[in-house]
């Protein structure tokens, strides 16, 4: 018996230092995709003035990687589900590696484009399938801490492309913004290569085919939308209706194909599942609010407060800094409370925090506001993605994790669009640019009023789950 408990407990010992490096691959699998997609937003300008190009077409470099995001990260959980999501995690770092080289390399505007769509495919790689491994490299009883670890990496990731874009162009010139993942995908290919779970092998005759109709109608629907939402910078002109008329007809036919799919690409069933379809209306509604924050703020920290570029920019890195210092710890919350507490708690965090946005006053105002929103949305992340994750079938792990991060991608690209579209009402203005700075204090009062609507939206939301689960649990 001694011999069996100290055999167990040498491999507890082997485990955990494994364990740590599969942890670290992880989170730097999460920490590239965010960095990739802040660090090309300050090079825009340098971008044009490289290629010549109006902003116009320059900002595709931006929208192409994010529709990329959007458009395929259901798709690829999916088909890491079914062909083995190592192998597959580690194509996507490979892909989106190789893709940063051409980025930096590129010696036109649209072969720069292309490369993005293709990075961003390695992007939906990583992103879909990063959460989908937790299951497998953490124990259940840590699975909160492990989700906190890796918002934790996404917000450094958020936060540092700004920065460090503006040092790098400064420095090596515009290339040197892409050709600094490399060095950083390499080390994540060796880890991930060296200390991730082998795929279990389950046999050509257990494999169900992939769903390619399902996988294009679903991404044309989500290009459409995401277009739609994008285009026209919140103006709706008829392309706009147009591309969001064709993402409504587009569900239709994608619900339509996977009910009569052999091997659906998202089981419908799956939303039968109340925790499941809170969880992703939720995320949804919390990304729209967290990206007014980034919409909004310039404008309010400018023009209404009068504060000079720099120092909108050291306010601004407030929100990323206590994001990163409260992700770990809201991680180890989780795992000592129950999910749906931390979830309620973190979306009154972030109710509170958006009426202080509309009503207190000044810089101090703000920070004060932001000093909650944030950790209370780093307590919604961990607990809500930990609720969804913990007993998700290990063949549906991938697909899950996708939906996901396509309902938080959703929520920020409508976030970018219609909270835009709701302070250029509120400020009386469609140039809040040459707005006058009551019109635009205004402006914020209004468009956080509606944020704070929405966090009570899901707050309501997480309550009926709640109280379903506890009626299940009596029952």
């Amino acid at each position: 018996m001694k011999s069996i408990i100290a055999a167990r407990g040498e491999t507890v010992a082997e485990q955990a230092p494994s364990m740590r490096w599969a942890l670290a691959s992880l989170s730097l699998s999460m920490l590239l995709p965010s960095l990739g997609t802040s660090i090309a937003n300050v090079g825009l300008p340098s971008l044009a003035q490289a290629f010549h190009a109006p902003f116009q077409d320059v900002q595709w470099i931006v929208l192409a990687y994010l529709l990329a995001i959007t458009a395929l990260i259901v798709s690829v959980g999916r088909l890491g589900d079914i062909t083995g999501r190592r192998r597959l995690l580690l194509a996507g770092i490979l892909l989106f590696t190789l893709a940063s080289i051409l980025c930096g390399v590129a010696p036109t505007l649209w072969l720069m484009i292309a490369a993005r769509a293709v990075q961003g495919l390695g992007a939906a790689i990583m992103m879909a399938l990063t959460m989908a491994f937790v299951g497998e490299t953490v124990p259940k009883a840590r699975t909160g801490s492990a989700m906190g670890l890796l918002g934790t990496m996404s917000a450094i990731g958020t936060a540092l492309g700004p920065s460090l874009g503006g040092l790098l162009i400064a420095g090596l010139g515009w290339p040197a913004i892409f050709l600094v993942n490399v060095p950083l995908g390499v080390l994540t290919f060796v880890l991930a290569y060296r200390h991730l779970p082998a795929d279990i092998s389950t046999g050509k005759t257990d494999r169900k085919g992939f769903d390619m109709a399902g996988t294009l109608l679903l991404a044309l629907t989500l290009s459409a939308y995401a277009l739609a939402m994008t285009i026209g910078h919140g103006r709706f002109g008829l392309l706009n209706v147009a591309l969001l008329s064709a993402a409504v007809f587009g569900i239709g036919f994608f619900v339509f194909a996977e009910a009569r799919a052999a091997s659906p690409l998202v089981q419908l069933t799956v939303f039968r599942n109340p925790v499941l379809s809170a969880s992703l209306a939720m995320n949804a509604l919390v990304s729209t609010v967290m990206m007014a924050t980034l919409v909004v703020a310039p404008f309010y920290l400018s023009q209404a407060l009068g504060l000079n570029q720099a120092l909108v920019g050291i306010v601004m890195s407030i929100g990323p800094v206590i994001s990163i210092l409260s992700g770990v710890p809201a991680g180890r919350l989780v795992d000592r409370l129950d999910t749906s507490f931390v979830v309620v708690a973190g979306l009154v965090a972030m109710a509170a925090a958006s009426v202080a946005m509309a009503v207190l006053p000044g810089i101090s105002g703000y920070i004060v506001a932001i000093a909650v929103l944030t950790p209370g949305y780093q307590l919604f992340q961990a607990a809500n993605n930990t609720a969804v994750m913990a007993d998700v079938r290990p063949d549906q792990r991938g697909v899950i994790s996708g939906m996901l991060n396509l309902s938080r991608n959703l929520g920020l690209i409508t976030g970018a669009s219609v909270m835009g579209a709701v302070f250029a009402l509120a400020s009386g203005t469609p140039d809040v640019a040459v707005a006058h700075p009551e019109a635009v204090a205004s402006g914020m009062q209004i468009t956080f009023a509606v944020a704070a609507a929405l966090i009570i939206v899901a707050l309501a939301i997480a309550l009926g789950t709640y109280r379903r689960r506890r009626a299940l649990g009596e029952s």
